[in-house]
């Protein structure tokens, strides 16, 4: 899961809250308050952060008795306004959890931050792997490796499917437009976070702008729906058991899930890269991008004809996120380090969406 570090302070009592300047991630005292009238385990509460990413907050839950949950909240502010809206995010699990898409449950939603000082979900724990540069053991095999990317593109077709006004998803997003959003939201984003002249940059955004493709009709939309963001079972046959990581979901075009996809996809005779989410995709029975593109295609039964225009999208789009955090570690607002190392990575990036733009 693509979740946010927490730092040795994820967790206080009243007490240390109190004699502590830094903002705390959980107070142990009202989270089991909380829990309790919830009905969710009773007894004393431990709680640890999981997850390696640079998000949202995904802490796993422990309860005397055993019970174990997960909960879900944004990270230490300040924050950009409707970044980060977990009660968003999980709005949108419960409207899932009774169709097709495979999401984790959602237990119980506090939106008052005076619990636990933020805004928070409690979710189920799921049993299973997060593969990124390992797989488990039963699934280290070619077959194995092909099965699990099918079912990571038949996971996809299946949340494409959700019939989002019967699902009461309604006003969740603007259905129409949504191609025309994203160009101008991320133009502008880039004259935000851009550190230095990149005309790669400046030539994709005019080449998307010049192909805008023509959208089929809306769909939920993940929109950061990659290997990484999903949990598979231990065991085979391999089985994706839950999708993770709904915090930039919206309506609209399904096929920008499929050019994030497979433009983040690494394949066997992919030149190495700094920007390498899932490496270990590279491995014998994987499929290529276009494999997955084609059952993406045969699955969903929508036409493909534009994918390199999403693609392209998605690399853009990449460049101009990785750009502003590179900015912010040039500032010195963070001590991530894997942001710090970006600068190059980001160049390389807007390289490859101009390859992928001019169909190399």
């Amino acid at each position: 899961m693509s979740h946010g570090s927490a730092g040795d302070d994820v967790v206080r009592t009243h007490a240390e809250a109190a004699g502590n300047a830094r903002e705390p991630l959980v107070v142990l005292e009202p989270l089991r308050g909380f829990l309790d009238a919830q009905g969710l385990g009773s007894g004393e509460v431990a709680v640890e952060p999981i997850g390696e990413g640079h998000s949202n907050v995904t802490c796993l839950v422990r309860r005397e008795d055993g019970t174990e949950v997960v909960l879900r909240r944004p990270p230490r502010g300040p924050l950009p306004p409707s970044a980060h809206d977990v009660i968003r995010e999980a709005r949108l699990l419960g409207a899932l959890g009774p169709t097709a898409a495979r999401v984790p449950a959602v237990l119980a939603v506090a939106e008052d931050a005076e619990v636990i000082g933020a805004p928070f979900y409690v979710m189920e724990k799921v049993d299973g792997h997060v593969v990124t540069d390992a797989l488990p053991a039963a699934l280290d095999t070619p077959r194995q490796r092909r099965r699990l990317a099918e079912e990571l593109v038949d996971a996809l077709v299946e949340v494409h499917a959700v019939d989002w006004e019967a699902a009461g998803l309604t006003g969740f997003g603007r259905p129409t437009g949504y191609l025309e959003r994203q160009l101008r939201r991320f133009a502008g984003l880039w004259e935000h976070n851009r550190t230095r002249d990149l005309p790669e940059v400046e030539r994709v955004g005019r080449w998307l702008a010049d192909h805008l493709p023509a959208s089929p009709p809306a769909t939920v939309v993940h929109g950061d729906y990659r290997l990484g963001n999903v949990m598979v079972a231990h065991d085979a046959p391999a089985r994706i058991v839950a999708i993770f990581d709904w915090e930039m979901a919206t309506l609209g075009d399904p096929l920008a899930d499929v050019g994030y996809l497979t433009a983040m996809w690494v394949q066997a005779d992919d030149p190495p890269t700094r920007f390498e989410l899932s490496p270990v995709t590279r491995r014998t029975g994987f499929p290529t991008r276009a494999e997955l593109v084609a059952r993406y295609e045969e699955r969903s039964g929508r036409a493909m004809t534009d994918i390199r225009w999403y693609q392209a999208l998605a690399l853009w789009k990449a460049v101009v996120f990785m750009e502003g955090n590179y900015r912010r570690a040039l500032a010195g607002t963070t001590d991530d380090p894997y942001l710090k190392a970006f600068g190059d990575g980001v160049v390389e990036l807007a390289r490859r969406a101009e390859a992928v733009a001019r169909g190399g």
